[in-house]
């Protein structure tokens, strides 16, 4: 069975239609891309599956369950996270803060008071952060962080309730060409890990980066206003005449490095 089953969603703002009938699936151990160009419809979909928005019509099952109606702090106890493109992090808190936060949201402590949470699985949260390769930097100021590395840290946060589905909106929008590489070989290889260990892991992703697409998805879903134009595995897409028509108005082909 997979993990996450969408099918026939759909959500209008006024008289425009942003997603129209989009129906796909996502099987654990698999990272799977979402593309399109600027106003495909790629956050609307993302907005739906966590919870910020609720669909007009259609079905989203995650590990057997419905997800519609629940609100963005369910889905997440249910075991899906999210990054985001601009990073959602606590600058004035330390990287191990950050992640205990994060801990107490999971483990239904939200409203613990403060002065006893700086103490709350601080161990775990080390080890999230050993994940990311920060735990060396636990007790410093998010705010020093260069940006890559504030990036890893959101994924650390992202790992906190241990998820079997991770959303990574533009996880690597605003980073330079080897940040953008270290970050997804990070995440590729937290997915191979958890499959090894029996605990899966499945990753959607949108990326505007062509070499981050197909160097690291598995499957490519392709949306353009709205609608699911193509699917298929990084080749295939590359190679899919409407989506070459989409992106660059016909006639030229996917140019990309490998990783």
């Amino acid at each position: 069975m997979s993990l996450l089953v969408v099918n026939n969603l759909q959500k209008s703002f006024g008289g425009n239609q942003a997603v129209k009938d989009i129906a796909f699936e996502l099987n654990s151990g698999e990272m799977l891309a979402l593309i399109g160009p600027n106003g495909a419809g790629k956050s609307t979909t993302f907005n739906m599956l966590n919870g910020q928005i609720r669909p007009d019509q259609g079905s989203i099952e995650f590990n057997g369950e419905s997800l519609i109606g629940l609100s963005p702090r369910q889905t997440w106890q249910k075991g899906v996270s999210r990054t985001f493109q601009i990073a959602q992090t606590f600058s004035s808190m330390t990287l191990a803060e950050n992640v205990q936060m994060a801990l107490l949201s999971a483990h239904h402590q939200l409203y613990t008071f403060w002065q006893r949470a700086t103490h709350f699985k601080r161990d775990d949260a080390i080890e999230f952060l050993r994940m990311v390769g920060l735990d060396k930097d636990a007790d410093k100021a998010c705010a020093s962080l260069a940006y890559g590395d504030v990036k890893r840290l959101e994924l650390a946060i992202a790992l906190a309730n241990e998820p079997i589905l991770l959303l990574m909106d533009e996880p690597t929008a605003g980073m330079a060409p080897k940040e953008r590489n270290n970050l997804m070989a990070l995440t590729r290889e937290l997915v191979k890990s958890r499959q090894k260990i029996g605990s899966g892991l499945a990753v959607l992703f949108t990326e505007h980066s062509m070499d981050i697409v197909f160097g690291y998805a598995d499957r490519v879903l392709v949306l353009a206003r709205g609608e699911l134009i193509a699917q298929g595995s990084p080749q295939e897409v590359r190679d899919n005449t409407l989506v070459q028509e989409v992106y660059f108005g016909g006639g030229k082909t996917f140019q990309f490095h490998g990783t």
